[in-house]
């Protein structure tokens, strides 16, 4: 990821409702939410969480996909993951300086376990 790429999905991360969905859909794993289930978990009128979900999905942060009548929205981990290694590559050069970072359970930590088993 470039400081460009970066950048964009930062900003769309700057707003209160944008970080909020976004959460929400982390929290929901890869099975993700439909947009009325989001708008009604965060108090939000459907237009308004309908404006964010098409900003955070333009940008790549989520995807949607529609089923029958309804858009499922799931947060799109690989491009999380590239946001945060690429905001802490090289981190304190290579010391564990993030414990909270560092406690996540991450792809490659699961893939070092079961290489390990």
């Amino acid at each position: 990821m470039e400081i460009k790429g970066a950048a964009l999905l930062l900003s769309a991360l700057g707003h209160e409702a944008r970080l909020s969905i976004f959460r929400l859909l982390v929290e929901a794993g890869p099975a993700g939410l439909n947009a009325g289930a989001i708008s009604e978990a965060l108090a939000m009128p459907p237009a308004s969480a309908s404006f964010h979900l098409a900003h955070l999905s333009r940008v790549g942060l989520i995807q949607g996909q529609r089923t029958h009548r309804f858009i499922h929205y799931s947060a799109n981990f690989a491009g999380m993951d590239g946001l945060i290694d690429f905001l802490t590559r090289n981190c304190c050069q290579g010391e564990a300086c993030l414990p909270l970072t560092g406690a996540c359970d991450t792809r490659q930590k699961r893939r070092q376990r079961a290489a390990g088993d």
